[in-house]
């Protein structure tokens, strides 16, 4: 370690530049704005991984349809993006506080290699997410509604940090034309941040009173997280979360028996959730028309569970229960309408079937043969609703389309969340019309909805948004603004006191200099600032 020098300069300087010594090199200024761009840029890159995890099983069920191998894609995504903006931004750090130790910049060429791959690896994320998921992201501009006031208020405290560089940068500069770009760029961005609650809409901006009644629970295939899937276990964990209607997928078997799956019409749709490989290894069924119940009942629907641990519950689980796990079987649907028949449950499912309109006279038969209310079926298949209409007119009719649902005069909506606005969510149920939203697993997302007036959310983890009481936020538009002006006034006021702060600083530096180089220096430097030095 160089003598006579701090600890702290030279920990900066290892990390940034890789040297021992300072070096002064060429073009530093822009490779601290490639360093602090290439972090904002990771950092929104977090930010939508973040909001998109609620919807993290559509990407494993994508990896698992195209490699046939069940593994949390989403998580292993999650973990690079999380390490790689980790990197970016401990970075830029000590590159600012290399800065504010006057030290020079000399960013070494393995950090613009690895910020390069980093800007590769974001481009490849957003160019993945738009060619093969583009319906995610409505959830980005969703999820500002409840992060936006939160995300302004970090914007203004880290833009108060920065500002002491910013006035640095402005008296460092020896051109009027930088000094004025700077300055205007700055004053541009700040205000931009102070103002942009004008345009921020919230539907948790509401006073307490005016908060609509709590989103009632549907289970997803029952409760995943905690059980497998589709199976009885599954919808009995379910009941304990209070649920009021059991969501699943029906197909029917080679002898028309209705049972539920959800994998279906494709080369290996067993794979996932039973082992119908090891039961029948010289097959490859493509449809639930290939097997019989009889060949559908001998499978083992829950080892799965127990091994690949989809959600990380496993863990959470007795002994007892991963018991049970393991030895679930397919069910039928009579099974799962004698549940809800016992426990008064609706059942919302979706058909699968390479012939729905034959099919589906053997799952009405099914449905009607049971003995359950007619009116604890909301039915979702799109075809076939004109049989369904004369042979159990009891059925309430399930839309997830909101025109079709206004030509049949219907007031029954499933929709996928990102589809309907919360402002339409609130317009729809001010018109009496049930509103369904799947399929909300976050906290963040169930609270939103919750602002908004949904009726009922789909869910995966009923468990957890059982146990909410409020909203996660919940503030007055008036009590918002107040924050909201005294944060920026108390931003303004400081970033006023550093820039004072800083000019007497730099006048004083100038002072110092002159007097090192001689009284008519000094005379001439004294008349040059004499407006801006403290008077004797």
């Amino acid at each position: 370690m160089p003598q006579n020098e701090s600890c702290s300069k030279v920990c900066c300087r290892v990390v940034y530049s890789c040297h021992w010594k300072s070096k002064v090199k060429k073009h530093a200024c822009c490779w601290l704005s490639y360093v602090a761009l290439v972090s904002l840029l990771c950092l929104c890159w977090m930010y939508i991984c973040l909001v998109t995890y609620n919807d993290r099983e559509d990407v494993n069920w994508q990896g698992f349809k195209n490699l046939k191998l069940w593994v949390n894609w989403f998580m292993v995504l999650i973990i690079i993006s999380a390490v790689m903006t980790t990197y970016c931004v401990l970075l830029l750090l000590f590159a600012l506080f290399q800065v504010a130790l006057r030290e020079p910049l000399n960013l070494h060429w393995l950090h613009k290699i690895l910020l390069f791959l980093g800007v590769i690896f974001v481009a490849l994320g957003l160019t993945g997410i738009s060619s093969e998921w583009p319906e995610e992201w409505p959830t980005v501009p969703l999820s500002l509604q409840a992060t936006a006031p939160f995300l302004q208020f970090g914007a203004v405290g880290a833009l108060t940090l920065l500002s002491s560089f910013v006035f640095k940068g402005i008296h460092a500069a020896t051109e009027k034309w930088s000094k004025f770009l700077i300055g205007a760029v700055f004053v541009v961005l700040s205000a931009a941040i102070f103002l942009c609650p004008l345009i921020i809409q919230s539907p948790c901006l509401i006073e307490q009173a005016e908060l609509p009644e709590k989103p009632k629970l549907i289970g997803h295939r029952g409760a995943p997280m905690m059980a497998p899937e589709n199976t009885i276990m599954s919808f009995n964990k379910s009941i304990s979360c209070g649920v009021i209607a059991f969501e699943t997928d029906v197909q029917l078997s080679k002898d028309k028996i209705p049972f539920l799956m959800h994998d279906h019409n494709q080369s290996g749709f067993l794979w996932r959730t039973t082992n119908v490989k090891d039961k029948f290894p010289n097959k490859d069924f493509n449809q639930s028309a290939n097997l019989t119940w009889e060949e559908l009942q001998s499978l083992n629907a829950g080892d799965w569970f127990i091994k690949t641990d989809p959600f990380e519950s496993v863990s959470k689980l007795s002994e007892e229960e991963r018991e049970t796990a393991r030895n679930q079987t397919i069910p039928s649907l009579r099974q799962l309408l004698d549940l809800a028949k016992q426990h008064n449950i609706s059942v919302i499912f979706d058909l699968y079937s390479p012939n729905q309109e034959n099919d589906i006279v053997a799952t009405v038969d099914t449905i009607l043969r049971s003995g359950i209310d007619p009116s604890l079926i909301l039915w979702l298949p799109t075809v076939g609703r004109e049989y369904v209409n004369k042979t159990a007119p009891g059925f309430i009719q399930v839309y997830n389309n909101e025109s079709e649902m206004v030509n049949e005069e219907g007031n029954h909506l499933n929709l996928k969340y990102s589809k309907f606005s919360t402002n339409k969510i609130r317009e729809t149920r001010g018109r009496n019309i049930t509103v369904n939203l799947w399929v909300v697993n976050e906290r963040w997302l169930f609270s939103l909805l919750w602002c908004a007036g949904a009726s009922s959310v789909t869910t995966n983890s009923c468990h957890l948004l059982k146990d909410m009481e409020k909203p996660n936020w919940v503030m007055a538009p008036f009590t918002y603004k107040i924050i909201w002006i005294t944060v920026d006034i108390v931003s303004i006021f400081i970033m006023i006191g550093l820039y004072i702060l800083q000019w007497k600083t730099n006048c004083f530096s100038h002072r110092q200099g002159a007097e090192k180089q001689g009284p008519n220096t000094l005379a001439w430097n004294e008349k040059e600032l004499s407006p801006f030095l403290p008077a004797r």
